[in-house]
């Protein structure tokens, strides 16, 4: 996004930075439509806690703004469904 659209901002560049300087931090990059938000950080479970302490104290000094950071697992995600058959 940064590199191809120009769609980024110094806030989301940081958090991409200090991201990717984390142990267990296997990638990190911008999502959404940019210019500023949120960046999705792909994270060794073991290290999840470390990154995100990591993460909000690097870039509220750096910053000066708290950074929220949520813990999420992949999935299967969507699935089609058959559709119901409704009584006649």
């Amino acid at each position: 996004m940064r590199n191809d659209f120009s769609a980024s901002c110094e806030e989301v560049d940081a958090l991409v930075e200090i991201a990717t300087r984390q142990d267990g931090c296997l990638g990190a990059r911008i999502t959404g439509g940019g210019f500023g938000g949120c960046t999705v950080n792909l994270v060794r479970a073991d290290h999840a806690d470390r990154f995100i302490e990591a993460i909000q104290r690097q870039y509220e000094r750096s910053k000066g703004i708290l950074a929220n950071c949520y813990v999420c697992e992949p999935s299967d995600g969507a699935l089609a469904i058959a559709p119901r058959e409704t009584a006649r």
